[in-house]
């Protein structure tokens, strides 16, 4: 296929906006995939993508229409996978910026639009679900105009429901995006952004071919980690994998790596041709920073390299993903895992249940902090509370703060503000698109990660839609809250709080645990504590066991020895080291949604 006649684009949206469904038009109207076989929320390939109703990977796929090459990118919509969004971006030349006719303009709208506009790719603007009762077309067409600055005319109106508009959409692909820009008779080149592992092929690298050519077999080798494979297969999506005899410059498509270790093939990476010095690799990306740490140990203390192995092939098509070996006391070896957010934290963990077969137990998370140590010159970042010192030895630390934009109507900015500020947010400015307010603050990222967004959905009966970016490091006054429990270190429950909420977060933590650890034989301390100062405290009431029931007479001297004998094995139960009280998994995961 001529590089004049190939068009690259992906669909960016808020969550919930229809890119999934779009996309599902699209391939019907190509005739990409036959009736037969077609379904809802097609490229969306994960049970846990239909079961949730969102798009958590990226997925390629070439649509034929015309005399054209059309190669789309589904992309996700949520915060937490804004990475997705990006590598996608780089991959493409023009991107369909889709709005929902009945909500309009929401804040990961913008943020998907900014990352688009950073790439520098060709915007065109869709209104979706024109076909809803409460559909504002033209509200939503002048919040757009203010946002691009476009005409009427440039914003398609469809329904991806019904089909309806879809073809113009189609049109405009061709006659809007540019056709790519490389060189069809330079040296190979080609940009990974996406891979999985087959068990049988290795590493599959999905790949945009910038410049050259590749046919299979052709020994190939990667600019990053030079390494040296070769190209078993290439192909393209339709939207499986589909063999073909080359790849040629400006084409999206796959090639079967055949290597076994998957930190040999990074997203990112550039895959050239063997022995070709003379071509130089391409720019890759930046690299994603991880901002929230849990971490992840196996149920079943044997299988730590089975969870090693679960990671570190999530890895391969997760690029945002990081993990560093941990020890905890209680909970044996495990993996310090670093995620872009919540939502990411707990898909990544219910990816490794459900594809690996792995049960895990999972500790609080908490952000990233920036630590200086009286006496040192550098800085470390602390991602566990473990990995706290005292609080003599600490020069300076700092936390993470993000710039958090929401859109919401302007009946239920009052109660916004207030939430914010109780989240020791930072007031900058408001704009207005049509009637909703757009509010930017600046927030400490870990007021975000307990039940800020729940708040704010209910705050605003639902219709508050946020997007936040990292905005560096600041000072921060924050302590280690540690739970005892029987008088022993609960070390998967310790959290870094601020100093003022410690007292306040120690009750809310005990008082949990009161009420889901299991009682035992003896009396059970559950603690909270800030250095050697004991905060607050519950106490847990000891099972009843009636160790006279076998009684049938005799002197009532026989009885008070038994139940002396019972009070004299409590009490040496209750002292340290003698009765351990095993933590539940529900104990946890209570902690965490509090």
């Amino acid at each position: 296929m001529a590089i004049t006649h190939i068009r690259n684009f992906c669909i960016i949206a808020h969550i919930d906006h229809g890119k999934s469904t779009l996309a599902d038009r699209l391939l019907e109207i190509t005739n990409t995939v036959p009736k037969r076989i077609m379904r809802e929320q097609m490229l969306d390939t994960m049970d846990l993508e239909r079961e949730r109703g969102i798009t958590i990977k990226l997925q390629p796929v070439r649509l034929d229409y015309g005399g054209y090459v059309l190669n789309l990118i589904d992309t996700p919509g949520h915060v937490d996978f804004t990475y997705e969004v990006s590598r996608s971006l780089a991959a493409v030349e023009g991107a369909i910026l889709l709005v929902d006719a009945s909500q309009g303009v929401e804040a990961q709208t913008l943020g998907n639009l900014y990352l688009a506009m950073e790439q520098g790719v060709t915007i065109i603007p869709v209104i979706n679900k024109i076909d809803l009762a409460n559909a504002d077309v033209e509200r939503t067409r002048r919040e757009i105009m203010q946002l691009l600055g476009c005409e009427p005319k440039d914003i398609l109106a469809v329904s991806a429901k019904t089909g309806e508009g879809v073809l113009a959409v189609i049109e405009a692909i061709k006659d809007r995006v540019p056709p790519p820009a490389g060189k069809e008779t330079a040296g190979f080149r080609a940009l990974i952004f996406d891979s999985q592992f087959d068990e049988y092929q290795g590493v599959v690298a999905y790949v945009r071919v910038v410049d050259g050519r590749i046919r299979a077999p052709a020994k190939i080798c990667f600019s990053a980690t030079k390494a040296v494979s070769e190209a078993l297969e290439v192909g393209i999506f339709k939207p499986q994998r589909l063999g073909q005899n080359s790849l040629e410059a400006g084409e999206i498509g796959y090639i079967v790596t055949g290597l076994k270790d998957v930190r040999q093939c990074r997203v990112g990476d550039t895959i050239m041709s063997f022995g070709d010095r003379e071509t130089a690799p391409l720019i890759g990306y930046r690299e994603a920073k991880p901002m929230v740490f849990a971490g992840f140990f196996p149920a079943v203390g044997d299988q730590y390299e089975l969870l090693h192995k679960a990671l570190d092939r999530l890895k391969l098509s997760d690029a945002a993903l990081v993990f560093d070996p941990e020890h905890s006391s209680a909970l044996g070896f495990g993996w310090r895992v670093g995620c872009l957010g919540l939502l990411h934290l707990e898909i990544t963990q219910e990816r490794i249940r459900r594809e690996f077969g792995l049960e895990l137990t999972v500790t609080a998370p908490s952000v990233a902090y920036q630590l200086w140590v009286k006496g040192s010159h550098r800085s470390i970042i602390i991602k566990s509370p473990l990995d706290l010192p005292e609080q003599s030895r600490i020069e300076r630390l700092e936390e993470p703060w993000v710039r958090l934009d929401i859109i919401s109507p302007k009946d239920y900015v009052g109660g916004i503000m207030q939430l914010v500020a109780s989240k020791r947010g930072e007031y900058l400015n408001t704009e207005y698109l049509d009637d909703r307010a757009i509010l930017h603050y600046r927030l400490p990222l870990a007021s975000l990660l307990v039940d800020f967004y729940d708040k704010l959905k209910s705050t605003s009966a639902g219709y508050a839609s946020m997007d936040y970016q990292f905005d560096g490091y600041r000072p921060a006054n924050v302590v280690r809250l540690d739970v005892l429990i029987a008088d022993e270190p609960a070390e998967a429950l310790s959290q870094i709080v601020y100093r003022d909420a410690a007292y306040e977060r120690g009750r809310q933590v005990v008082g949990i645990l009161k009420s889901t650890l299991p009682r035992q034989q003896f009396e059970v301390k559950i603690q909270a504590a800030v250095g050697g100062k004991i905060l607050a405290a519950e106490r847990l009431s000891a099972l009843r066991k009636d160790v006279t029931a076998k009684l049938y007479g005799g002197d009532v001297t026989r009885k008070q020895k038994l139940l002396k004998k019972q009070k004299k094995g409590k009490k040496r139960l209750s002292e340290q080291g003698r009765g351990r009280v095993p933590i539940p998994p529900t104990a946890y995961l209570s902690i965490l949604k509090q």
